[in-house]
């Protein structure tokens, strides 16, 4: 099993009280009571949410890692449609309804670049827009793929687009 790379630290505390019981966690040095379980005379729970931040002397913790969102069959599944595909762009949406500005700026260039290219929109899918952000160390969206290679994100994108070297990649890729 994979785990994060920088693991959460989570403090637990039960504080009892006449009819009830709060849980806080301790992260960061911050408290945060996240729930309260109230006892009525009726055989019925009650959950209710609370937040309360209050500073904290860090104290004794537990270590919490928490697993993978890239599983072997998404790389694999990923390692396939990238190489598969000259172009792929995953984003917010698709090419004909970008759901996000910057993919849509993305798209913008690469119709009128007059590339072929695929989209996949990670909207759809949380375990392949979690599982992606690893498999690419690229933490936002849209990210772009060619020829197999991870190139970059929006800003990177247009960047290349203004100064030719995305033009001259593209045209690379298209001929290989």
């Amino acid at each position: 099993m994979s785990y994060c790379a920088k693991p959460l630290t989570l403090q637990l505390q039960l504080h009892s009280r006449t009819s009830s019981s709060s849980f806080q966690s301790h992260v960061g040095g911050v408290t945060v009571t996240t729930s309260t379980l109230s006892l009525r005379p009726s055989p019925s729970l009650v959950f209710t949410h609370n937040l309360h931040f209050q500073p904290k002397i860090k104290r004794a913790s537990t270590t919490i890692r928490c697993a993978s969102a890239l599983t072997p069959q998404l790389k694999s599944t990923l390692d396939t449609v990238i190489a598969s595909n000259k172009i792929v762009l995953f984003m917010k949406g698709t090419k004909d309804f970008p759901q996000c500005g910057f993919s849509n700026t993305v798209v913008q260039i690469l119709k009128s670049l007059n590339v072929p290219f695929e989209t996949l929109n990670v909207l759809e899918n949380d375990m392949l827009r979690q599982g992606l952000k690893e498999y690419s160390s690229w933490p936002t969206f849209p990210q772009l793929y060619i020829d197999g290679e991870f190139f970059g994100g929006c800003d990177i994108t247009v960047e290349a687009y203004k100064n030719g070297e995305l033009q001259e990649l593209l045209e690379k890729a298209m001929l290989s």
